[in-house]
């Protein structure tokens, strides 16, 4: 039975998000990313355009692993 794991995270520059999708897109389980009302794919570049990148987002992990994923993000996870 998966889990999920979440985290908040921060974003500063479209670079940013090019390598956030970079990373989700090695990993086969689900990366959700919420903002306010939006739910969108984290291996989706499009949904991550319609995200407030003013403010902390919540990112959601659908896996009994992950820690490999969140090491690669770290940079990105709001501590």
């Amino acid at each position: 039975m998966q889990t999920v794991k979440t985290v908040k995270v921060h974003f500063v520059t479209i670079a940013d998000l090019y390598d956030f999708v970079a990373a989700s897109t090695r990993y086969p389980f689900d990366v959700v990313l919420k903002s306010g009302h939006y739910n969108v794919d984290g291996k989706s570049l499009m949904g991550m355009y319609c995200l407030d990148l003013l403010h902390d987002i919540e990112c959601s992990v659908h896996t009994d692993g992950g820690e490999e994923f969140f090491k690669e993000i770290d940079r990105f996870i709001v501590k």
